[in-house]
């Protein structure tokens, strides 16, 4: 895929939390955390573009809200538990 170099200004604390994740190897750089964001965030609007089109308009929040939840990780299983 091309790239394209852009300037975008963010919130300080959303800046500080990207480098964070780079220097603990979450992402190989600043632009790749950026750039995976900015796909995540299509690839929800489109979802909900398509869920939109299904319904004849936006989904019922209470049918949005059961899906969140079913699409919620487990939380992790604590180390101890694990063994048991």
């Amino acid at each position: 895929m091309r790239s394209e170099r852009v300037t975008v200004t963010l919130p300080a604390e959303l800046v500080a939390e990207a480098r964070d994740a780079v220097s603990r190897g979450s992402a190989t750089s600043l632009s790749a955390y950026v750039a995976e964001a900015v796909q995540s965030r299509q690839d929800r609007d489109r979802s909900l573009a398509t869920l939109a089109s299904l319904y004849g308009g936006p989904p019922p929040a209470d049918e949005l809200d059961a899906a969140r939840r079913s699409l919620r990780p487990a939380p992790p299983v604590a180390a101890g538990a694990a063994a048991r």
